[in-house]
């Protein structure tokens, strides 16, 4: 990610969802057998900090004398929000060779507590009637989530920062660019200058569907690594945002899903067409863009991963 000479990129893993792996085995993935054995597949860790309030609400503070109920439920009961065994896994961490991330944000949706269509329909109202609660909500939630990625970064050292971004549908991002700069943005900033303090040089924005009109706000505001998951259609394509925004926009995944459920010649399109001219680029680790599902065949996937390590490895 720092363009810098390498061996090889690295060979993630996408994550299978629930019932793949027996499914496989019905089609001829040996018995016994882990993904790890059979392919090139390096480790990558995410450390996961309780970022949520507690317990959760119920009913979402609807003006500003509210608010502060919000910060009494992200109480900084540090122990009690690291990851289990942290003392462990710290030690652990020094001698590790694997990529460590550190998730610092859940994005502005699910902060605002947006997990279903009736508190989506009135944060969307909102925006238009009241931001400066939205606001407020997430200046809270972003100071709190500065002083937990300080805590973790005053004991480990990370390779990168994951902000989570779940804001978009297939057309595009369901708020506009100076909703997302006027509203969201300036919240983040505390954690920024956290991660550059520490020396945190790859800031990924991990986001979900079509958020292409956001990222000249969102590298302006310092992000450099876009990992876009469960795109459809071609408004995310990794080589026209290469095209784009050049070295500046780093990138994770990236293959398209789709093309496993149409064949070997399609997966091998992919990788030849795609996959190949973003890594000869740099600052590209390629997988593709979302868990791998039951109705990918085995042979495929099989085909699929060893084609993709001929493009990482040579050979």
């Amino acid at each position: 990610m720092g363009y810098a000479q390498v061996d090889r990129p690295p060979l993630f893993e996408e994550g299978v969802r629930s019932g793949v792996m027996a499914a496989w085995r019905e089609q001829g993935l040996p018995k016994g057998k882990r993904l790890t054995d059979l392919f090139q597949i390096d480790e990558r860790e995410e450390i996961e900090p309780d970022l949520w309030p507690s317990p959760g609400f119920r009913r979402w503070p609807k003006n500003l004398s509210e608010v502060g109920e919000l910060k009494n439920r992200l109480d900084m009961d540090e122990e009690r929000r690291l990851p289990s065994r942290w003392e462990k896994r710290v030690k652990a961490w020094e001698e590790r060779q694997h990529a460590l991330m550190l998730r610092v944000h859940h994005g502005f949706f699910e902060s605002v507590g947006i997990m279903g269509w009736r508190r989506f329909s009135d944060v969307m109202f909102q925006i238009k009637t009241n931001p400066a609660l939205l606001e407020r909500l997430m200046e809270i939630q972003g100071d709190f989530n500065a002083r937990m990625t300080e805590r973790v970064l005053s004991e480990v050292q990370v390779d990168a920062a994951v902000f989570s971004e779940p804001i978009g549908a297939n057309h595009g991002p369901l708020v506009s660019p100076q909703v997302y700069r006027e509203l969201v943005q300036p919240s983040y900033q505390p954690i920024l200058d956290v991660l550059r303090r520490h020396g945190v040089q790859t800031i990924i924005l991990r986001t979900y569907a079509n958020c292409r009109v956001l990222i000249p706000a969102q590298l302006e505001a310092g992000f450099n690594c876009l990992w876009a998951v469960e795109v459809f259609g071609d408004g995310m394509d990794y080589r026209d945002l290469r095209n784009e925004f050049g070295r500046d926009l780093r990138l994770i995944g990236g293959i398209d899903l789709d093309v496993l459920h149409q064949g070997r010649q399609a997966v091998r399109d992919e990788i030849e067409q795609k996959v190949l001219p973003l890594l000869a680029q740099g600052g590209y680790a390629p997988l593709a863009d979302s868990r791998v599902r039951k109705d990918v065949p085995w042979e495929v996937y099989r085909d699929y991963r060893r084609l993709l390590e001929q493009a990482v490895c040579g050979g």
